[in-house]
């Protein structure tokens, strides 16, 4: 691979310290000894170079743990027969690692998003090595952290050693994003493309999506001109950005940025101008997309990227007037209790950054926390609106913190609503086939 080229000035001090620090992937993860913690940069970031000469030593480690919020790819630490190597430890759970935790062979750790980075913060976790994945240095010999910043930047700091795999695909995103090469013990170059993940599910069928647009529509005309939105990613959040042309000055305080946010920046739908934090500014924590948000973010001035304590802060969110969080649910009970990290006892995602939101927005200044859900699951065959949460199902976003809900059949408001009011609201925006029973249930049990 050709090296990777400096910026002038080519007699900076920290130039020869860069050099001096060149390593292979193989070299670099020697310094990873067994019962070690590692903290891998995640999402579309991971250092899968780094990553895969660490396993490449698996036969030399045991009782290694490492921790991360889900991962974009191939992660062959979870692996069945890995587990008296590797030990994963999952602030969030993606597709590639839910066998792991349902099998025992990887565990989860339930926390909001908030509190991720704090537990390096406060050392409640020691972080031996940590993995990163960075652009080249600037001028000034600053890497930038790139399309993940919000679960990396803090966990590095405390780390005792910083593996950092210098890729000049890595976009320089902008904001609190920066490690300097003098913070660096290891630098492996790569050249290599960033992992993406597209929006929309090829295989979802004409039928969902229909339900996904009637959502979005529903949603769209819920948000005012002026409004600071956040969102995740996802045919939900697509379909509602679809609807959205017709707004103006919209702002974005959101852990995740993605690939539908693009277009209305080009439009001018998205400029921050009322934003009353961070005006003009595009706030963000991480980027899960493809290249063409990977292009969009790069050196550009509108996008700030900060660590995932500032991001999600509930504090900090309420700080944006009119700030409208769109989440989603597994399941919502008929008393408003949101199921959305475990179906029953298997876990399925985590608690993510859904309640530091919904919270954020309840205290912003006509601020619209939102919980969006299809009525049934993809076949129509059950309702996502339900009596109970299954046995063993995850309160992620309690009763009592509920706002407004979605599906395909309307919005209500449970704010303030009695157990009885709840259940008529909710059943009333229910898929029709089974309101019915679900109204048998709310009359033997809640008197209505």
């Amino acid at each position: 691979m050709d090296e990777i080229r400096i910026s002038k000035p080519l007699n900076a001090p920290w130039i020869k310290k860069y050099h001096s620090k060149i390593v292979t992937a193989e070299e670099a993860v020697r310094v990873i000894k067994s019962n070690d913690n590692i903290v891998v940069q995640p999402g579309c970031a991971a250092p899968l170079e780094l990553i895969n000469a660490m396993v490449a030593r698996k036969d030399e480690l045991s009782n290694v743990s490492i921790y991360h919020i889900l991962v974009v790819g191939n992660i062959p630490y979870v692996q069945p027969g890995m587990e008296k190597h590797f030990k994963h430890m999952a602030f969030f759970i993606g597709a590639n690692t839910r066998q792991a935790v349902n099998e025992g062979r990887a565990e989860f750790i339930p926390i909001f998003l908030s509190e991720v980075t704090m537990l390096f913060k406060k050392e409640i976790l020691k972080a031996d090595v940590a993995l990163i994945h960075v652009s080249p240095p600037d001028e000034h010999g600053f890497c930038s952290y790139g399309i993940d910043v919000g679960n990396i930047k803090t966990p590095a700091e405390k780390a005792k050693c910083v593996i950092a795999q210098v890729n000049k695909n890595m976009p320089r995103g902008l904001g609190n994003s920066f490690i300097h090469v003098n913070k660096i013990d290891f630098i492996v170059e790569v050249d290599v493309p960033l992992m993406e993940l597209p929006q929309v599910d090829p295989d979802t069928s004409p039928e969902i999506l229909e339900v996904y647009d009637k959502i979005g529509q529903t949603i769209a005309n819920m948000i005012d001109d002026g409004a600071t939105l956040q969102m995740g990613i996802g045919a939900i959040p697509d379909s509602v950005l679809k609807y959205l042309k017709n707004k103006n000055d919209l702002g974005v305080h959101t852990e995740m940025f993605s690939d539908g946010i693009v277009e209305l920046v080009e439009e001018g739908v998205i400029n921050g101008e009322r934003k009353t934090l961070h005006r003009g500014k595009i706030v963000a924590g991480f980027c899960l997309g493809t290249k063409k948000s990977y292009n969009f973010i790069d050196n550009n001035p509108i996008i700030e990227f900060h660590p995932q304590e500032y991001v999600n802060d509930p504090f900090i969110i309420a700080q944006n007037d009119n700030m409208v969080a769109i989440n989603s649910a597994i399941e919502i009970d008929l008393t408003g209790q949101v199921c959305a990290d475990s179906i029953g006892t298997k876990f399925y995602s985590g608690i993510g950054g859904q309640v530091d939101f919904v919270r954020g927005a309840a205290h912003s200044k006509g601020g619209k926390p939102i919980i969006a859900l299809p009525s049934t699951t993809k076949d129509f065959k059950v309702s996502r609106i339900v009596p109970m949460l299954k046995p063993g199902a995850g309160v992620v976003t309690s009763r009592g913190d509920v706002h407004y809900v979605v599906t395909e059949y309307g919005a209500v408001n449970l704010f303030g609503k009695s157990i009885q009011e709840r259940a008529r609201a909710l059943i009333e925006i229910a898929h029709p086939k089974f309101r019915d029973e679900l109204w048998e249930f709310a009359k033997k049990n809640y008197h209505i």
